[in-house]
């Protein structure tokens, strides 16, 4: 590896985001997102970008782990990724193997599976050996809590006729009425074949997702999503055999080791890892094995430009989410149709950083083999 650039970008929300966890007082409502991206190039001019995110807190904590540790990845060879991994997990492992470390090195990581998919020539999705060239999708930015019923139903309409296959809504109000109400309105607008998922951010605690859990099987879920703190692979359990609607998590988890901690419990019926949170690709498809051992449907979390090619790969069918909020982020645009989210055919990941990404960078270091300084 001969260059690599580390931005750290600033992603505003055109609307604050509130969910659950702000209705519980836990986190404030969310006006931007921090994204970390990694650009690469070997000499002989092959390059590849990555990029991992924080949401409210974060994101200069993994860019400042990358300063850090970046200079390692100087010199190796790029299709080496498992090494090159390995190399980066040890050079910071004093401050653990998850959560932000883990986070930072997703960036590289990423960059190195896009780079090396862009040398065969192939989208990401068909290096890995892509089961499908579509995946179902479903929105979930169109479902927050900070928005009124009627923008809701009207999102969740709009989506539709963009074709997308299925609406995602926000839960886990204090008042469980309002939730079961909304849940209700958004399934009456929708009709009654759509896929409607809901998402409690972990807010509710046992006795209260056993008892909405129930009255939410009125409705003919695809999946009630975090209803239990993450880490609380008990409960999961627990819910997961006593209700009729599968369960749904995993997005806020850090490794391979947490999510087994849900496998290993029967927790859930849906596994929702995100590739930036554990690690990057490489880790991911340990998990996807794992995940498919053990009979597990997987629907990854977030950043569709990565996760819709992880998905294609999985042998069984799966779901992209979708949000538009990366969108200005990037030159291109991914297709859906039919309720389904299209491979594109450009090579690796199939994205390239939009000069509005430029011009949202707050902070920027590079390397390259000859001085091995930052510039």
């Amino acid at each position: 590896m001969e260059w690599i650039r580390v931005s750290s970008v600033a992603l505003p929300l055109a609307t604050p985001i509130s969910d659950a966890k702000v209705f519980t007082g836990r986190q404030r409502p969310m006006t931007e997102v921090a994204m970390l991206f990694v650009e690469l190039r070997t000499r002989d001019g092959a390059e590849g970008i990555g990029f991992s995110y924080s949401k409210r807190a974060g994101g200069p904590a993994q860019y400042a782990h990358l300063k850090e540790i970046a200079h390692e990845l100087l010199g190796e060879d790029s299709s080496d990724i498992g090494r090159v991994y390995d190399k980066l997990l040890w050079a910071g492992a004093s401050v653990g193997r998850a959560g932000v470390a883990t986070q930072a090195i997703a960036a590289i990581d990423i960059a190195l599976w896009d780079l090396k998919a862009k040398r065969a020539a192939l989208p990401l999705a068909k290096l890995l050996g892509a089961y499908r060239n579509s995946v179902r999708t479903y929105n979930t930015s169109g479902g927050f809590l900070h928005s009124s019923l009627e923008e809701v139903t009207a999102n969740a309409t709009q989506s539709l006729e963009n074709g997308i296959g299925g609406i995602k809504i926000k839960v886990g109000h204090p008042d469980s009425a309002r939730d079961l109400a909304r849940v209700a309105a958004v399934r009456e607008a929708i009709g009654a074949d759509v896929p409607l998922m809901v998402d409690a951010n972990q807010q509710w605690d046992r006795a209260t997702a056993m008892r909405v859990g129930r009255a939410l099987e009125d409705f003919d879920l695809t999946w009630i999503e975090e209803p239990l703190d993450a880490y609380d692979a008990a409960g999961h359990a627990r819910l997961t055999a006593a209700l009729v609607t599968p369960v749904a998590s995993g997005e806020m988890l850090t490794s391979v080791a947490e999510h087994c901690t849900l496998i290993d419990a029967d927790a859930v019926d849906i596994l929702q890892p995100d590739a930036p949170r554990i690690g990057g690709i490489t880790p991911f498809l340990r998990l996807a094995t794992l995940a498919h051992h053990h009979g597990l449907a997987l629907a990854p979390h977030f950043a569709m430009q990565i996760h819709l090619h992880l998905a294609a790969a999985y042998p069984t069918e799966t779901w992209a989410e979708h949000f538009e909020w990366l969108d200005p982020l990037f030159t291109q645009r991914l297709e859906t149709r039919d309720g389904r989210m299209l491979v594109p055919n450009r090579p690796g990941l199939g994205i390239e950083l939009s000069e509005q990404a430029r011009r949202w960078t707050v902070d920027s270091f590079e390397l390259d083999a000859v001085t091995s300084t930052a510039a």
